[in-house]
């Protein structure tokens, strides 16, 4: 998408554009996604319970759905999978429908921050409260508490920032280091900055932990952290 020099480099959004090349783009962007999808299974498998619900709030492909699908021990689960943009469920319904799981998959097109949530043993938010805007934040993670059942879990992934400015510049330039080494250019390096950085708001860690704190969760963890992406388990 950002290989040839734009006039103008737009704000990101997940169209269908990026949709098409979603897959490559992300793993290709973000270190140890994979091992963070493979992990919100064990996860799954570990806290899920019997017919209660877990949420993919902004799920794109479907990868997290598929994830935690493959890890329900438990009868009577369903999915709620959730995003606001067609494009990426569209390719999301035609990628599961391929899927054997028999785990039933509620499919919402809808902004996260409308949908409720009830019922629920694990909740994920996989490189989404960043997008998120910053006064809105709070309000999610607590509606999330308030609709998880006592022992659930709430996973979030986030790209993050660093109070400190020498570390800032470090894991920022290894990042970058990352994904050449990914195949990327310094052109569509810059250039996806530049449509990210309007839309994608990165907070610190010390900010996660006291919005999680805040909103209720008696305990929280940094279980994965690679440059400046990290995964926390918090717990109701």
């Amino acid at each position: 998408m950002y290989a040839e020099p734009l006039t103008a480099v737009e704000r990101f959004q997940f169209d269908e554009s990026v949709a098409h090349v979603f897959p490559d783009m992300i793993e290709r962007s973000v270190p140890g996604y994979n091992t963070i999808l493979h992990m919100i299974g064990v996860f799954t498998q570990r806290f899920v319970q019997r017919e209660s619900r877990c949420y993919d709030l902004g799920c794109s492909l479907g990868a997290v759905t598929r994830s935690m699908r493959r890890n329900i021990n438990h009868g009577g689960c369903r999915i709620v999978a959730v995003d606001n943009s067609m494009a990426m469920l569209e390719r999301c319904r035609a990628i599961l429908e391929k899927d054997d799981s028999l785990v039933p998959v509620d499919m919402v097109c809808a902004d996260i921050q409308d949908v409720a949530i009830v019922n629920a043993s694990v909740v994920v938010l996989n490189f989404t409260l960043q997008f998120i805007p910053l006064c809105a934040r709070s309000a999610l993670l607590c509606r999330i508490h308030e609709g998880l059942l006592p022992g659930g879990v709430l996973v979030l992934s986030e790209k993050i920032r660093f109070t400190d400015s020498g570390q800032q510049a470090f894991q920022t330039e290894m990042h970058h280091a990352f994904k050449k080494s990914m195949g990327y250019s310094e052109l569509e390096i810059s250039q996806k900055r530049a449509a990210l950085e309007r839309v994608l708001l990165p907070e610190s860690l010390e900010e996660h932990g006291a919005r999680l704190s805040m909103a209720g969760f008696r305990n929280h963890h940094t279980w994965f952290q690679c440059f400046n992406f990290v995964s926390f388990v918090a717990r109701k």
